[in-house]
């Protein structure tokens, strides 16, 4: 991209974007072997893009205790959750190959140092809770005690999940540049767009030039809605009711740590990697449970001096139909009671779908919901 298209945008966070990626060095296959779990995978493709920009391989010990204890890395720079590689031992020479759990070769790390961390700490600070329970705190009980770090070169990067989807940092600013956008908003989404986020990312969309739809593809719960469904539901509701000129999907490719509010954070962050000037963050982002408040992951944000991460947040609350103002409303717009909205929890709707039954067409566009109903038959 050229400089001068580049200045309309917003900078990459840091001022620069990353690229980790790299030719295959003589030797690798006589070096010792570090094998990546799928998240810790997802990580280093987004290290390899920039997506993490301006992180140059997994997180050392200063950035690490800084990120834990104030959600900065150790120059400062606003930085929301750890990104480290977890290993049962120091690796005996100055460099590792990291491989898949299949043992394909993936990248080389230059050894920067091996430190130990406090696990139940780690969890209490980036995910409030030490709750077993709780997802994100499970994988972080149950991986190696020691983090291992150092910049990587990544020399196989791994076929996306969605190739028709996949857009590096880099393609997404040239595609904003190309098409004039100077503010673009981001929506974050592991779930199907429902008449509730449609409202609102139409709502976010008069204030800009154009929409990012980002969901996540990488690992998410059991019993989240598979990717694929999401993306097909995407497809079809972007084609039929969104102005194709003015939004862009794409996969962002990162997987759930289910950390409510410093994930909306970090959420964003990557989203200003990839060239949006402005990040929706709705009620209970990045939530599990309700080891969250409703309204934590907006109010997380205030922790940050104005402008300070740059990309400004837009903060919605919930949205529902309200049958008497005949319309898509939220409680800042909407007088009437909840007895005349029109919401459904996700629990009713799984309900209604695994039943074959749409939801009310106020809730949910009866295509989106086909598709779901179709999904849950198989």
């Amino acid at each position: 991209m050229s400089a001068v298209a580049e200045k309309h945008l917003i900078s990459p966070h840091g001022g620069e974007l990353v690229d980790r990626t790299g030719e295959r060095p003589d030797g690798v296959d006589e070096l010792e072997a570090v094998r990546l779990t799928s998240r810790e995978v997802s990580d280093l493709d987004m290290i390899a893009s920039g997506a993490l920009s301006p992180l140059t391989g997994f997180m050392g010990g200063g950035d690490y205790e800084r990120v834990v204890d104030d959600m900065r890395l150790a120059n400062g720079l606003p930085w929301a959750l750890p990104v480290c590689l977890a290993v049962e031992s120091a690796p005996e020479g100055d460099q590792v190959a990291l491989a898949d759990e299949g043992g394909r070769l993936l990248a080389v790390l230059d050894v920067d140092e091996v430190f130990e961390y406090d696990k139940q700490r780690e969890a209490e600070r980036c995910f409030r809770t030490t709750d077993e329970a709780h997802p994100g705190v499970a994988r972080l009980y149950a991986q190696h005690d020691r983090y291992l770090a150092g910049s990587v070169t990544v020399i196989d990067r791994l076929e996306p999940a969605f190739p028709e989807l996949h857009k590096d940092p880099a393609d997404t600013r040239a595609l904003f540049s190309d098409r004039g956008w100077r503010r673009v908003v981001g929506f974050q989404t592991r779930n199907p767009i429902h008449r509730a986020h449609e409202y609102l990312t139409k709502c976010a969309l008069e204030t800009v030039d154009g929409l990012l739809i980002h969901p996540l593809v990488g690992e998410t719960k059991s019993d989240d809605v598979p990717a694929e469904t999401r993306v097909q539901a995407y497809d079809l509701l972007v084609e039929r009711y969104y102005p194709q000129e003015r939004v862009v999907v794409s996969a962002f490719p990162a997987a759930m740590r289910y950390a409510g509010p410093r994930e909306a954070v970090w959420h964003a962050i990557c989203r200003k990697n990839y060239g949006c000037s402005h990040f929706i963050v709705g009620r209970d982002h990045a939530g599990v449970g309700d080891y969250y408040g409703t309204y934590d992951a907006q109010l997380i944000f205030d922790e940050f001096e104005p402008h300070e991460l740059d990309i400004e947040p837009m903060f919605f609350e919930h949205a529902f139909y309200c049958r008497v103002c005949g319309q898509m409303a939220t409680p800042k717009t909407c007088p009437h009671p909840a007895d005349d909205h029109v919401f459904l929890s996700g629990t009713k709707v799984r309900e209604l779908l695994s039943e074959g039954k749409l939801p009310p067409e106020e809730f949910s566009r009866p295509e989106v919901a086909e598709i779901l109903i179709s999904a849950y038959r198989s």
